[in-house]
């Protein structure tokens, strides 16, 4: 009887050691929101123009899926972008971080804001200048042609 014991025993280490895993991922509850704010965050693989979280791709719903599981799994949502990022490179991230190459992104269309409102305005107060200070020269009419205007509009009226 007791090697039925041991046997039975063995058995249930067994199952609790393959049970154990499977009970501890799905102890971890995942809010949807957590993984709709990592979603919102990447870049569907399809839509290219769409985040994951607003994507109706096949591809997208399996990455969502994909960042369900790892969150479950006990990682921290840097950790779940981090995943991408190592799969895809930053290209994956809608928004790309501040620092390196990357720097450009974020300052060249401020530069270009303050370059275009330097030009205009410098290009406005020329105009401004322009109009008072330099005033149209006199034109000079000879006298037979001031005759010759005066007549015609005697005779129209």
């Amino acid at each position: 009887m007791s090697r039925v014991r041991i046997a039975v025993l063995a058995a249930l280490a067994l199952i609790g050691s393959v049970a154990s895993p499977i009970a501890a991922q799905t102890a971890t509850p995942v809010s949807e929101d957590a993984v709709h704010d990592i979603a919102l965050q990447l870049r569907c693989v399809v839509c290219q123009n769409l985040s994951v979280a607003d994507s109706p791709s096949e591809m997208a719903s399996q990455m969502r899926a994909i960042i369900r599981e790892r969150l479950a799994a006990g990682e921290s949502p840097t950790e779940v972008q981090r995943y991408f990022v190592d799969r895809y490179g930053e290209w994956i991230l809608l928004s790309p971080p501040r620092r390196g190459f990357n720097l450009l992104v974020w300052l060249l269309p401020l530069a270009a804001v303050v370059v275009g409102l330097a030009t205009a305005g410098a290009l406005v107060w020329r105009w401004t200048r322009r109009r008072r200070g330099v005033r149209p020269p006199p034109v000079t009419v000879d006298a037979a042609m001031s005759e010759r205007i005066r007549r015609e509009l005697e005779s129209g009226s």
